[in-house]
């Protein structure tokens, strides 16, 4: 089955909560969905319950072991930095040859479908020679574009998805996560990007109540991620 690339606009705008949704979704009609988000920074390595990787691995119905966290998320950094960043301060660096590598065989392995989740935004800096935008270049895969519906998410996704085609990736859907406290209606949003984005798919997910992970907008994405 296909693989996705869940990239975002920007840091903290809902890549997790969406990939977590359509696992879940793609769980209970019993596809055995897989998810690999193989850079995590600002992770407590003491504590990891609460991270990204432990939801990632909530929604795929697994525990929080320390196996589960190394298959989900090999490479953790404690500093809530970009990965070059947090792992500079730790005196590491970033195994971006390995970690493409990693990311290739999950998708050769996969048996269901997989996402690959990223970090921060998509011009986000992953080493000191490569972005986000780099690393979804080098796989290839289709992308799930997320963004919030805060004043200024306009640019931010026009900016996205212009660098995205020019890199010749093809995104299968923009999925607008509701920014908390945002002041611009999610509708008057997608109707201000339709003429701007070629017919692109756009979703409109609202803030669900904590546990809530089941939305139309979620059963509309996996349908048209196929």
């Amino acid at each position: 089955m296909t693989a996705h690339f869940v990239t975002a606009t920007g840091t903290d705008i809902g890549k997790t909560f969406v990939s977590a949704c359509l696992l879940r979704h793609w769980r209970a009609a019993g596809l055995g969905p897989d998810a690999f988000k193989p850079l995590v920074s600002g992770i407590d390595p003491d504590d990891p319950t609460g991270s990204d990787p432990a939801a990632l691995i909530d929604a795929m119905g697994l525990d929080l072991t320390p196996d589960t966290l190394d298959r989900v998320s090999p490479w953790r950094f404690a500093a809530p930095l970009a990965p070059n960043m947090a792992a500079r301060r730790e005196g590491r660096q970033v195994p971006y040859s390995a970690m493409l590598s990693a990311c290739r065989r999950r998708i050769a392995d996969a048996r269901g479908p997989l996402l690959i989740e990223g970090v921060g935004g998509v011009m986000a800096p992953v080493d000191d020679g490569a972005t986000v935008l780099d690393w979804m270049a080098a796989l290839g895969l289709p992308t799930i574009l997320v963004a919030g519906t805060y004043l200024g998410t306009i640019s931010h996704i026009l900016t996205a998805h212009a660098v995205l085609r020019a890199r010749s990736l093809r995104v299968a859907a923009l999925v607008l996560s509701e920014t908390p406290g945002g002041t611009v209606p999610p509708a008057d949003t997608v109707a201000a990007l339709a003429p701007f984005l070629d017919g692109l798919p756009i979703l409109s997910l609202p803030r669900l109540p904590a546990g809530c992970f089941d939305h139309p907008a979620v059963t509309d994405l996996a349908t048209l991620l196929g």
